[in-house]
């Protein structure tokens, strides 16, 4: 049985995700296995619409199996974010082939780049570039000096980026990577040949213009995505939970801070004065930017500081389901032990380190609630089921 799997946010999902899932069909694909970030997405901020509402999407567009990637590896750097997916696509033991898509479609030069990140001529390189620049030229220079301008071109954009986090994170497994070379809009632009980027149709949704950003997904989708935001939980956002995330951040004292700067460079020193002086998100993260520290990794720092998330570790001690078709079913089947958990009250039987992992998802999932315009009650991922379609 051919498994694709997909690593994703699907925040919202459009076109340009259902063209992903069908090109994996017309390659031959019996079935689609996701690996999906829950409440809380890369970029530090919360996503648009709730993971279950998000997993229905993709399951009425094509996919088998959704499978939640925990909040310590959905809300972190690509790096982490990449192990996260990987991490439970193999711990399925049933996927095949890793698609993802990619600005340059170019996969040899994707894995060229991929293998020097991890040799000790990249090492060497990068020691040898300006300490005041931000990491990411840094690392691009350093590429570019081993490899050549083209290889470090790679590392500007941020699909390319990311295939190149999941090929390293694949390194020595079964599973083939498949780089398909990416449509429509640029990952923050505006719409191209009738394929949105994510950031247009959030700023549709969150200027309250509802019904072009519904007109730009796919019909499937946009019914689900229209009953949340008739209910109330969608759009959500960072700003509806503005008030108690600056309560958070100013009951910390400065070295409280220090666990979430992931560089260890002293940024959170320069973070705790920002939010001594700031009123809103927004000001505390104009307050707190420099050049050399990019508005993702300083959101990133707020979200870890507001949530108390810890560091993710080297494996994920369950596979969530949050959404199955009938193909699904029987992917399932074929998944023998694997640590897959259906019902929130079977997580004791997965080990402690499970029932810790899943205890703290539920608290983070009561604070994405106040991210809501309308914010449900506190238990959801007590709650919450698998959707199921039946084909």
């Amino acid at each position: 049985m051919n498994v694709a799997g997909i690593i994703c946010e699907y925040n919202p999902f459009h076109t340009g995700h259902a063209y992903m899932i069908g090109e994996l069909r017309r390659r031959g694909a019996d079935a689609v296995v996701c690996a999906m970030s829950g409440h809380f997405v890369q970029r530090g901020e919360a996503a648009v619409a709730g993971k279950a509402a998000r997993a229905e999407m993709a399951l009425r567009c094509g996919a088998d199996l959704v499978f939640e990637i925990p909040t310590p590896w959905a809300a972190s750097s690509a790096e982490t974010f990449a192990r996260g997916g990987v991490a439970i696509l193999r711990a399925a033991g049933v996927v095949t082939e890793l698609a993802f898509g990619s600005e340059s479609g170019d996969l040899a030069a994707l894995e060229a780049v991929a293998r020097a990140l991890d040799s000790e001529a990249y090492r060497r390189a990068l020691s040898r570039q300006g300490e005041e620049l931000p990491f990411a030229m840094r690392r691009q220079a350093a590429i570019g000096a081993l490899l050549g301008e083209r290889y470090g071109a790679l590392l500007e954009q941020p699909n390319d980026i990311l295939a190149v986090e999941y090929l390293r994170a694949l390194s020595g497994s079964a599973i083939r990577p498949v780089a398909i070379r990416r449509r429509g809009a640029a990952h923050d632009g505006a719409l191209c040949d009738g394929v949105p980027s994510g950031a247009l149709l959030r700023q549709l949704l969150y200027r309250g213009e509802t019904e072009q950003a519904l007109g730009l997904l796919p019909s499937e989708a946009a019914e689900v995505l229209r009953r949340e935001i008739d209910a109330g939980r969608a759009p959500a956002r960072m700003a509806y939970g503005e008030r108690a995330i600056l309560d958070r951040l100013r009951r910390m004292d400065e070295e409280a801070f220090a666990p979430f700067d992931s560089g260890g460079e002293g940024l959170y020193h320069r973070f705790y004065r920002a939010v001594r002086q700031s009123g809103s998100i927004e000001e505390l993260l104009a307050q707190a930017a420099t050049k050399r520290y990019p508005t993702a990794r300083l959101r990133r720092m707020m979200l870890h500081a507001w949530l108390d998330l810890p560091p993710a570790g080297e494996r994920v001690p369950y596979l969530r389901l949050l959404a199955v078709s009938a193909t699904g079913r029987e992917v399932l089947r074929r998944m023998g032990n694997a640590p897959v958990l259906t019902k929130a009250a079977d997580v004791d039987k997965l080990g402690a380190e499970a029932a810790a992992l899943f205890t703290k998802e539920a608290r983070w999932s009561d604070l994405y609630a106040l991210t809501c315009p309308v914010p449900p009650p506190c238990g959801e991922d007590w709650r919450i089921t698998p959707v199921v379609r039946e084909d």
